[in-house]
């Protein structure tokens, strides 16, 4: 996303343990929301501590029915028995950035998106599953809004960004007050 709206950065992997956050930070019970941004913050602090020069920006993203936290399906039977729980419900997704400098936050923005899903069948559930494993695997909800993804949705409510995993349009309003895009 931030490619195709030409602002220049550079993809670094935070080496934050994912999934051993996610557990401890659930266990303190927080909110998929928060949860969602105490995640963002962890991966842009760690990094912004190796590059206390650069602008760092941190990103997740968290699935959520109910307050309950969904997970990245590992498996194809783990994404058959999630979408089946999401089917004909409304989820959130909700998507953090932050930007840290020096090793501290600096900016942040939490945006959620609600998704209905449609009440589809069982065929299309397994010709989804066919055409789209292993891809969705590593996809809160275990979908891509991107692809063939968009049929199981009734409707959607919120940024299109947001459902791809960034709050984009109030990350570039930070980007262009602080002038590293043009305004």
């Amino acid at each position: 996303m931030l490619a195709a709206a030409e602002v220049p950065h550079e993809a670094m992997a935070s080496g934050v343990d994912e999934e051993a956050a996610k557990a401890s930070l659930s266990a303190e019970g927080l909110s998929p929301r928060d949860l969602a941004d105490a995640l963002a913050e962890l991966k842009a602090v760690k990094l912004s501590a190796r590059f206390p020069d650069a602008m760092v920006l941190g990103c997740d993203q968290v699935a959520a029915i109910d307050e309950e936290a969904l997970g990245k399906p590992g498996d194809r039977e783990a994404a058959s028995a999630q979408l089946g729980k999401l089917r004909g419900a409304t989820h959130a997704q909700h998507s953090a950035a932050v930007i840290a400098e020096g090793g501290r936050p600096v900016w942040r923005h939490v945006d959620t998106a609600k998704l209905t899903m449609r009440d589809f069948s069982d065929g299309f559930l397994e010709e989804y599953l066919d055409a789209e494993w292993p891809t969705i695997g590593g996809c809160a909800g275990g979908y891509r809004l991107e692809g063939r993804g968009v049929q199981l949705f009734a409707r959607i409510e919120g940024s299109h960004f947001t459902i791809l995993g960034l709050p984009l349009l109030p990350l570039l309003d930070y980007l262009r007050e602080r002038g590293v895009i043009v305004a």
